[in-house]
């Protein structure tokens, strides 16, 4: 079973439209949602968890089609941690996580009180005193503490300090251990999703550019750098986006098996992907 199959979704919103979206997470699997602001990643996501219904095409969470009466169920099987955390601005995380527990069939009390400690939350501070950091840390102790089987995180990471963002992240990948445990995440912070997922799916105006493994990605891509004269003797359908450096200078996003096999190549990362192909995108 998968864990998120879309299908064919169209959603139009004036002139901004979500076009013939195609997106699958296997079981198991984390994937990561990138793209520019106003891609489309979070209107993909509010599509997932049924917050808005496409003009067409349909969108099944954990093999149940999230417009059927199921799927309300299915939610129980659900963490999601969006860009804002949003609780009552007088409640403690102790008290959150009192409503949590009459919420959640499975909540587990002990996870939760562990996770506060682990991420130095104070139990009695009111939310609104709370920092950003220390908000998007209490939304994911909560999102983990129910036992989900899917973990939707959307922007997630954001607003965390780079020590705590590498524990989060371990807490993740830790968490897809079990087989039947996935993950979707939208970030701004590439090097995050380069480290955490096994898929790469790229949204650029509404459109689905790729979705791949995330090592096939690497592997199929690198980045050229040399003069200009140089990247014009290459084959036009081996380079997907370029920069100007300067004195002739260039870099250059390209196909490995469209270049000779003598040209030196530098590795490209998931960000040299993704800006490359946005550059390209926009000739």
């Amino acid at each position: 079973m998968n864990a998120i199959e879309l299908s064919h979704i169209h959603k139009s919103f004036g002139e901004f439209a979500i076009r013939d979206l195609c997106l699958t997470v296997p079981s198991g699997a984390i994937c990561g949602l990138v793209g520019e602001n106003g891609a489309g990643k979070s209107t993909t996501i509010r599509l997932l968890m049924n917050a808005l219904r496409p003009d067409s095409g349909t969108a099944k969470v954990l093999g149940v089609d999230t417009a059927s009466p199921e799927f309300r169920a299915v939610k129980e099987d659900v963490g999601v941690v969006l860009d804002e955390a949003y609780y009552p601005e007088t409640l403690t995380a102790v008290q959150v996580g009192k409503v949590m527990a009459g919420t959640y069939r499975r909540w587990d009390q002990g996870a939760y009180e562990d996770f506060l400690r682990r991420f130095d939350l104070p139990g009695k501070k009111p939310f609104k005193d709370f920092s950003r950091g220390m908000k998007m840390k209490l939304a994911i102790a909560v999102a983990l503490s129910h036992q989900p089987k899917l973990l939707i995180l959307d922007e997630a990471t954001s607003g965390l300090d780079p020590i705590v963002r590498d524990e989060v992240l371990e807490i993740f990948n830790d968490f897809t251990r079990e087989e039947d445990h996935s993950i979707l995440i939208s970030s701004h912070i590439l090097s995050d999703l380069e480290k955490l997922c096994d898929y790469i799916a790229f949204l650029h105006q509404g459109e689905l550019f790729f979705c791949d493994e995330k090592d096939r990605l690497l592997e199929t891509y690198g980045v050229f750098a040399g003069t200009a004269e140089q990247l014009e003797s290459l084959r036009e359908e081996a380079v997907l986006g370029r920069e100007d450096r300067g004195c002739g200078g260039v870099r250059a996003l390209v196909r490995r098996e469209e270049v000779p096999a003598g040209l030196e190549l530098e590795r490209a990362s998931v960000e040299d992907i993704i800006l490359f192909m946005v550059k390209g995108a926009r000739k």
